[in-house]
């Protein structure tokens, strides 16, 4: 492991702590109580990072909090319970499951009992939407984890499976906000989705919507390739596109009158603090993007190609290089391995960059986790692929079998952080030195 990688990637998690985010929006919350005479506050957090910016509240208004509810991902709330009236779930992700039904079903039923002297903030980062689960009228939790292991092994992206979920859902687009009212509500959000659109991050549930019927049922059309999509969302969807089920809430619904949604953190915020350390440690720091997707092997060779680029650089005699790229790619599923998109790019980079020196490579899942593992994401560098080669591995099998996770097990090269408490997508750290 190169070191100045790792604490390029730790400055940028530092960045978008979720609890200080929160914290440097405290004021906004108490400026909105005494504004506008609210006596209680209502708190419901949703997302991988809900129980550190919980704590973050709690910590600065305690007192003023009446109740609350916290769906996060297991282990994500490692120090318990937070306050004795708020109730902390721990649920399924990327796949729905009971806790996460059961968790949104009490931050509804929470919201019952807010007022017009209510302020509800919502605290919303990535994961929200697999975590925060009221499927539709109709639906099951088995229909809604069948749709979404479909989506996901098809390799849809975050906002096609979201404009899917949000149409399939009690709580998302806007549907929070509609259960909060007549409260004020205001929403702190931690975003984990390209260009920071509102109405993606956890699938929008405190905003207007901006997809359609027609754009969920064109989604599920486009990846049921096999037929197994369960036929009561396809009824659903088709009732929806019909007219027979009112649309989500849209931009200029008197719903958001009161709701007030802002972005705290960002792939933005953490690249940039990313891009300010490496040029602290010597490098000359490039922001490549901070909107990479598309297929984790396809991205991994549009590195490569930036990467080349700067080497030519390095011979004219500029500096050390760190290239830094964030966004969030996809993987579509067609082996029988264990990996996720970020050891999916590393692996892809590392055979690229075979035989090469020079280089050191890391893609990183923010949050810490990569995919079903336990692993942040994986370094590689020109003797990851000689080394598995002297191993007996041969790399291509890997890729093909969509098993990145057991070869980087077994050369060495996981990253792993543990759960980090935050989630802006995924970061990229190359370093290019002579």
């Amino acid at each position: 492991m190169n070191h100045d990688v790792d604490a390029i990637f730790k400055a940028a998690l530092d960045a978008v702590d979720p609890y200080a985010a929160v914290k440097n929006h405290i004021d906004r919350v108490r400026t909105i109580c005494r504004e506008e005479g609210l006596t209680k506050i209502y708190v419901v957090g949703l997302g991988k990072a809900a129980y550190t910016m919980t704590r973050a509240l709690v910590d600065a208004m305690r007192d003023r909090i009446a109740g609350g509810v916290v769906v996060t991902k297991y282990g994500h709330a490692p120090d318990g319970p937070l306050s004795e009236n708020i109730a902390i779930y721990e649920a399924g992700h990327p796949v729905p499951d009971e806790n996460g039904v059961t968790g949104a079903g009490r931050a509804v039923e929470l919201l019952g009992g807010a007022d017009r002297e209510t302020l509800v903030v919502c605290l919303i980062s990535g994961g929200g939407s697999a975590l925060f689960v009221a499927p539709a009228e109709g639906l099951s939790l088995d229909d809604k984890q069948v749709m979404t292991r479909i989506l996901l092994k098809g390799g849809a992206d975050i906002v096609e499976l979201n404009t899917v979920r949000k149409h399939l859902s009690r709580v998302k687009a806007g549907r929070l906000a509609e259960a909060a009212s007549p409260a004020r509500v205001l929403s702190l959000i931690l975003s984990d989705v390209i260009g920071d659109p509102l109405d993606f991050i956890a699938s929008g549930p405190t905003s207007p919507d901006t997809t359609t019927w027609a754009d969920a049922l064109a989604i599920v059309t486009r990846y049921d390739t096999a037929g197994e999509m369960p036929q009561k969302i396809l009824q659903l969807l088709r009732d929806g596109v019909g007219g027979k089920i009112p649309d989500t809430p849209k931009k200029g619904d008197p719903l958001f009158d009161r709701v007030e949604n802002i972005i705290i953190g960002s792939n933005r915020i953490a690249t940039e603090a990313a891009r300010k350390k490496a040029q602290r440690l010597g490098y000359e720091p490039v922001v490549l993007t901070t909107e990479l997707h598309g297929e984790a092997r396809d991205a991994a060779q549009w590195v490569y190609r930036q990467v080349l680029e700067s080497q030519s650089c390095l011979a004219s005699g500029r500096k050390r290089i760190c290239l830094i790229a964030g966004g969030e790619t996809t993987v579509t599923v067609r082996g029988k391995g264990l990996g996720g998109r970020n050891t999916e790019m590393a692996l892809a980079f590392a055979m690229a960059i075979e035989g090469t020196s020079g280089i050191t490579f890391l893609s990183a899942g923010t949050d810490g986790t990569d995919g079903p593992t336990d692993a942040a994401g994986a370094f590689a560098d020109g003797e990851t692929i000689p080394k598995a080669r002297a191993l007996g591995l041969d790399a291509q099998s890997f890729l093909d079998n969509n098993d990145s996770y057991h070869f980087f097990e077994k050369t060495g090269g996981l990253f792993k952080t543990g759960a980090t408490g935050t989630n802006v997508m995924d970061l990229q750290i190359i370093l290019i030195e002579p």
